[in-house]
């Protein structure tokens, strides 16, 4: 093949299992001038094992922003660079939006060498809807930012796609459950294509159980493909938020001044209102 000079490849690698690398990656790799891989002594096992002999240039998370410029300027005199993770394709939850945005303010040609990748291959093996789906990367590490966000997400209707570190795990599916529900579908996909796959569809509650009784399951690399919550009306949000209203009035006034501040805050029918009230007073009771 003909490499493009001046050009900034996106080059995808097997996330596990070393068949699923393309042929067209390893030529694109054999032929560039430069690679920039997040661990230049992982990539290096990769590369080695076929015959890739392309100088390599450490660019990670920690040194994206000093070395995009430098690549940049590469570039711009000529030279071509194929930017590689670890596994998978790269930008999903790893190095690189950084480079490519600036490639594209620069006017630099920015050419994909698709593969494989852990949240498509996790998404299709899941049997969970896949028309609509949102990917959520890794989520905060500490339990009370990973419960704000899982809230956040608590009325989303698409598919929900995570990556999960394995000593987090357990932790996550049981935030999950409580947040979600411990009935939400989900599946558990762990070290996928690689000799200890997993794939586990079940509950939250006993896909949690499952990996608590077997440590095994907490370790390797993870995604967690959960079911999006069922669509809700409207009307019945709007119902919901005005109940609550009517149930916090009625906390600290009687029924009918509480209908009466009710119907002024919502705009809802008096009527209506004071058949809620009636009921969550007889429900109180």
């Amino acid at each position: 093949m003909s490499i493009v000079n001046g050009a900034l490849y996106i080059v995808a690698t097997p996330i596990g299992n070393l068949a699923d690398m393309t042929a067209r990656a390893i030529e694109v790799l054999r032929e560039v001038t430069l690679i920039a891989a997040e661990d230049t002594r992982h990539s290096g096992v990769l590369l080695r094992h076929f015959g890739i002999s392309t100088p390599c240039l450490a660019f990670h998370e920690h040194n994206e922003r000093q070395q995009t410029e430098s690549m940049i300027e590469r570039i711009q005199q000529g030279a071509a660079v194929a930017l590689i993770s670890d596994a998978g394709t790269p930008l999903l939850s790893d190095p690189g939006y950084h480079l490519v945005r600036a490639a594209h303010a620069a006017g630099i040609r920015v050419i994909p060498i698709p593969g494989a990748s852990a949240a498509l291959a996790a998404l299709s093996v899941s049997g969970l809807p896949t028309d609509r789906f949102i990917f959520e990367g890794f989520l905060p590490a500490k339990s009370a930012a990973r419960c704000e966000r899982l809230q956040a997400l608590r009325r989303e209707t698409r598919t929900l796609l995570f990556y999960e570190a394995p000593h987090r795990l357990l932790a996550t599916l049981g935030d999950m459950a409580e947040i979600f529900g411990q009935q939400r579908e989900a599946v558990l996909t762990r070290e996928l294509t690689k000799v200890y796959e997993t794939v586990r569809k079940d509950s939250l509650e006993r896909l949690r159980h499952w990996v608590e009784e077997d440590p095994n399951q907490q370790k390797g690399e993870c995604a967690i493909v959960v079911q999006g919550a069922e669509a809700v009306s409207d009307q019945v949000d709007a119902d919901t938020d005005k109940r609550r209203i009517l149930e916090i009035l009625l906390e600290e006034m009687p029924l009918k001044q509480a209908v009466g501040v009710a119907v002024k805050i919502s705009g809802e029918k008096r009527n209506r209102l004071y058949q809620w009230a009636v009921e969550m007073k007889d429900a109180g009771k």
